[in-house]
């Protein structure tokens, strides 16, 4: 995990591959749409996108073998310890360090948002609602095993809105304590990293493409089967 060396060997690099960021801002418009649809009532658009939510983080998690060398879970997903110690220099009067990528906690915050989307996702395609809707998978299962997917759906969403609200909370402390933006670099690609760093080998768009579409044909085409 690439720390920042002092200022003067500082410059602005690529970091964030294109696919990472198409992911990022492509995921964070699904979930707002899926979180409308879903309050509303709009369950067929519901369950139709939140199967695209499905495909694109079975996306990231093979991206996250495949990708450039910060998008790889191998760069930012290190030891407990490492979590704690960084989380204990956070409010250290000689401050904690940067990072060029993800930091050691923020590593496994991505770990738990995917987690928690992953089972949203999964959970929703053996949901009912008891009146009317039923997801496409749901009659797959017994009874009661859709019901208690159903209340892990249900009660779900508010775990992921709970992790959702304390990411934004985090990069405005970054932001506004820290002086270190982190959503900038999200949408540009480059961030402050040590003068002649790359992101290293990976994170070709064609490959992206080809395994986004892979996991399309995957989801959309096993729901098609099953249903």
């Amino acid at each position: 995990m690439t720390t920042l060396p002092p200022t003067r060997d500082i410059a602005a690099v690529r970091v964030w591959d294109l696919p990472t960021r198409l992911f990022h801002w492509t995921l964070v418009t699904l979930i707002t749409v899926m979180a409308v649809t879903g309050w509303t009532g709009s369950l067929d658009l519901h369950m139709l996108l939140g199967q695209a939510v499905l495909a694109l983080v079975l996306f990231r998690l093979v991206w996250g073998f495949t990708g450039n060398r910060y998008a790889r879970f191998g760069s930012f997903v290190t030891g407990p310890g490492n979590v704690l110690r960084y989380a204990a220099s956070l409010f250290s009067p000689a401050g904690s360090q940067r990072h060029v990528g993800h930091n050691p906690l923020g590593g496994y915050a991505v770990l738990v948002m995917l987690a928690l989307i992953l089972l949203q996702a999964g959970s929703g395609l053996f949901t009912s609602d008891d009146i009317v809707v039923d997801a496409p998978l749901y009659h797959l299962v017994p009874g009661r095993v859709g019901s208690q997917l159903s209340t892990i759906h249900r009660l779900g969403i508010w775990a992921l809105v709970a992790v959702i609200a304390i990411h934004i909370l985090a990069s405005l402390f970054y932001l506004l304590v820290k002086k270190d933006n982190l959503v900038l670099p999200m949408v540009t690609g480059r961030k402050p990293a040590p003068a002649g760093a790359d992101a290293g080998a990976g994170g070709s768009p064609l490959l992206a493409a080809i395994l986004l579409l892979a996991c399309l044909a995957l989801v959309y085409g096993g729901v098609a089967l099953l249903k």
